[in-house]
């Protein structure tokens, strides 16, 4: 079993720690959050004081942190992580990033001999719970294979997606076509609504139907349809609304510097905007079906 540090004990990174405990690794973690912290200690992990001290004689290192400002300015820059990380050791950044910034801290991590693997996720927080989750992968191979053991302690799926920054194209592709989704499924279900349709009935003809797609098959946006999805509790948990607009900003970003054309995730990127101006940020993000069915 593995020494590993992780960083970011949020939504997504606390589950992720805890099935590595569940795994029997020897985890030492850190967050601003101290209750977050403490949670985990209680359950056997190493509260580390700091970053720092977190890292200091582990050789496995994960990092799950909001925002690429967020990774860059932890791991980058004079007095940043990456020169408190022995060399030799394996860096798994497993935030949602920009794919230019995590070429940048790539080629930082190869400048001090650290083998760093970009490596967002996809499964939600109930994947992340269930240890189910989607790992995309963006590095060397080789890295890969070493780091293997513990992605699968926290996911079944693991893609390698191509070089460095590969993995985080890949999650902006998904969490656009994602995005696309939900808001033609809420779309479709007001519209059907608005018509007289019981909306689980509508539901179920879609889902087995050539309209059928992952929202409706496991998210459904609404209320009711689901017991155990967002909607059926007021949105809360899951995927905050301002962390699609996010990716979606990413995928915009990316599509800019390839000269890609991408209008529904130009469009899905401002109804998420407006979301977050009405003050729906913080709910998940199939609160999208407010916009239509209010």
């Amino acid at each position: 079993m593995s020494k590993i540090a992780f960083i970011g004990l949020g939504h997504m990174g606390l589950p992720m720690a805890r099935n590595l405990l569940k795994a029997g690794h020897d985890v030492k973690v850190y967050d601003l959050v101290q209750a977050a912290v403490d949670e985990l200690a209680a359950e056997g992990a190493k509260p580390a004081r700091d970053a720092r001290d977190a890292v200091s004689g582990v050789p496995v290192v994960i990092t799950m942190l909001p925002a690429s400002k967020h990774v860059e300015g932890l791991l980058l820059g004079e007095g940043g992580l990456l020169e408190s990380i022995v060399t030799g050791s394996l860096v798994l950044e497993c935030s949602t990033i920009a794919p230019d910034s995590a070429r940048r801290v790539h080629a930082a991590a190869k400048a001090r001999g650290i083998e760093l693997l970009d490596a967002p996720v996809s499964g939600g927080t109930a994947g992340a719970a269930a240890g189910t989750l989607t790992f995309m992968v963006g590095g060397e191979a080789a890295a890969l294979e070493k780091a293997r053991p513990i992605f699968q302690a926290m996911g079944k799926n693991i893609f390698h997606a191509g070089p460095d920054g590969a993995g985080q194209v890949a999650k902006v592709c998904n969490n656009q076509l994602l995005a696309v989704q939900m808001i033609g499924t809420a779309e479709s279900m007001a519209l059907g609504v608005a018509n007289g349709l019981d909306p689980a009935v509508l539901a179920e003809i879609m889902r087995q139907s050539s309209g059928g797609n992952w929202v409706l098959e496991r998210y459904n946006p609404w209320p009711g349809v689901m017991p155990n999805a967002p909607a059926s509790r007021e949105y809360e948990g899951g995927f905050m609304a301002e962390l699609m607009a996010k990716d979606l900003g990413l995928a915009q970003e990316t599509a800019q510097h390839s000269l890609s054309s991408t209008p529904m995730g130009a469009l899905a990127l401002q109804l998420y905007r407006l979301l977050l101006k009405q003050g729906k940020g913080k709910k998940d993000f199939s609160v999208v079906q407010k916009l239509f069915a209010e």
